[in-house]
């Protein structure tokens, strides 16, 4: 027996014993005690290994939050079951194709992704399980409320730390999205390195407004729960809703991409709210909200680095105590910086940052070549450059020019995937997709597209037919064009001079 096993379904045990009566959830129709809520986790385990779902097999979630989602986390952790959330934001097609790679044993959706997902459970004859979170069936899909089967406990293998248990998904560089596969002790190691960090403790509380299909609503709500503290579900954000309930009842924690936080800030004045609960806030945000978050509230802003493939954070520090920087490497971290034939480059002089550590994922699901590729001489290469500096706090620089990455929102948007959509439009030769500043979203995206003769296209019709291709949130902001764009001594477009040239918004 391995006496060093603790697994995220360990977490809740625990919690249930120590903390029983203290609320773990607050959702919209009520409150969840931790003895309450592993008694729900265990009612679905049992509900779905009578279904004959068995150990690494995958679950599907098409559907914004929800308690049954948080849960199912629970009793995937129970039963070795692999969640697969999927971004409700995406087209039928993109969707199509995550459900394809994924081959999942059951689907679940909610009333906001019926449509997304009808042309889906049309022809798709490969998945057993059709589910709609709720209590109440449509066609094609059984109410998830008759999942639950308190009348006895589940018999099951017993789950290991170091079995896949969700796959998050990152931007799509291949046409799918590329899943980041993270195990029970990835998580558990990114709780215990944000808990120490950040100071986490049973009397947090974590307004969990961010999609359950994003790795940051992961982290702070697991972070939060095992620390033995509270997390309050919203099922979309509101800014209206959000100010209040952090008001009502006392949050001490929110994650934020712009323009989240200033938006909570401006409702909170405008309703009189104080906001004084708050304690921690993190994600990435303009540094004038930051310094407004500091003004007006007791509350410190974090600020760090990190991926989807690092379950979290890799580097995390006030933002206050550094300006500018993203934090020196937290407990659970080996980071390096190197040049591209992987040499160690000296402190001050910009370098790709490489990750090693138990938080680190476990590779590319179905992606075996990439995950080798990114795991070279035993360190995850994360397409990302940094420097430090004499102190051992990193900065952000850029992204590596082969993962260039465009983030509007807190949504990860792969250049290349936008500029195959353009290229479909006739007249087009021609495209540079890039990233530009941007004070709401904080990047946004902007395409220079070249148009031989001038050609007749407009810039709506372009961001239209990106829209009605792939995910609305992929559309360029800003659209301009030209007749040539500059290219290498290769004849590749030459990103560089193109962003030289066009890198303002206009």
């Amino acid at each position: 027996m391995n006496t060093s096993h603790f697994t995220l379904y360990d977490m809740l045990l625990r919690n249930a014993a120590n903390s029983a009566n203290r609320v773990a959830v607050f959702h919209d129709q009520g409150q969840l005690t931790f003895r309450d809520l592993l008694h729900r986790v265990d009612a679905m385990a049992t509900g779905l290994a009578g279904l004959g779902i068995g150990k690494g097999e995958s679950i599907c979630i098409l559907a914004q939050n929800h308690l049954s989602y948080l849960e199912l986390y629970g009793a995937c952790a129970k039963l070795g079951l692999l969640a697969y959330p999927i971004n409700w934001r995406l087209t039928a097609e993109e969707v199509h194709r995550i459900v394809e790679r994924a081959e999942p044993c059951m689907m679940i959706i909610d009333d906001t992704t019926r449509e997304l997902v009808a042309e889906e459970r049309a022809n798709n004859h490969s998945v057993p399980h059709w589910y709609i979170f709720g209590d109440t069936p449509i066609e094609g899909f059984e109410a998830f409320d008759t999942v639950y089967d308190a009348s006895s406990p589940t018999v099951a293998e017993r789950s290991e730390p170091d079995d896949a248990f969700a796959v998050i998904s990152t931007a799509a560089v291949d046409v799918i999205p590329r899943g980041a596969l993270l195990t029970q002790n990835n998580i558990v190691a990114a709780n215990m390195q944000i808990m120490a960090v950040m100071g986490l403790c049973e009397t947090d509380c974590n307004l969990l407004a961010l999609p359950l299909f994003h790795v940051a609503a992961l982290g702070s709500s697991f972070s939060t729960m095992h620390a033995g503290g509270a997390n309050v579900l919203m099922n979309r954000f509101d800014t209206e809703a959000a100010a209040r309930l952090i008001e009502a009842h006392k949050v001490t924690y929110i994650t934020s991409f712009p323009p989240v936080l200033s938006n909570i800030m401006d409702k909170a004045e405008e309703l009189n709210l104080s906001l004084d609960s708050l304690r921690h806030v993190s994600g990435l945000e303009a540094p004038d909200t930051i310094q407004r978050l500091h003004a007006t509230t007791s509350a410190q802003f974090w600020s760090g680095f990190g991926q989807t493939e690092t379950s979290g954070f890799v580097t995390l520090q006030r933002a206050a105590e550094k300006p500018g920087a993203a934090g020196k490497p937290g407990p659970l971290c080996q980071v390096r910086l190197v040049d591209d034939y992987d040499r160690d480059v000296p402190v001050g002089t910009p370098g790709e940052i490489l990750v090693r550590g138990p938080m680190v994922f476990q590779g590319y699901f179905g992606l075996d070549e990439v995950t080798e590729y990114t795991f070279r001489n035993g360190w995850h290469h994360t397409g990302d450059v940094g420097r430090f500096d004499d102190e051992g706090y990193m900065y952000y620089v850029k992204r590596k020019a082969e993962k260039e990455l465009i983030k509007p929102g807190g949504e990860n948007v792969y250049p290349a995937e936008v500029e195959s959509v353009i290229m479909e439009i006739d007249g087009v030769t021609g495209v540079c997709v890039f990233g530009v500043s941007d004070t709401q979203w904080g990047e946004a995206i902007k395409a220079v597209v070249e148009t031989p003769g001038g050609a007749s296209l407009t810039a709506q019709q372009v961001i239209d037919h990106v829209g009605s291709r792939i995910a609305r949130f992929k559309r360029p902001r800003h659209v301009e064009f030209t007749e040539q764009l500059p290219t290498t001594d290769e004849g590749l477009v030459d990103r560089d001079g193109v962003k030289a040239t066009w890198g303002e918004t206009s």
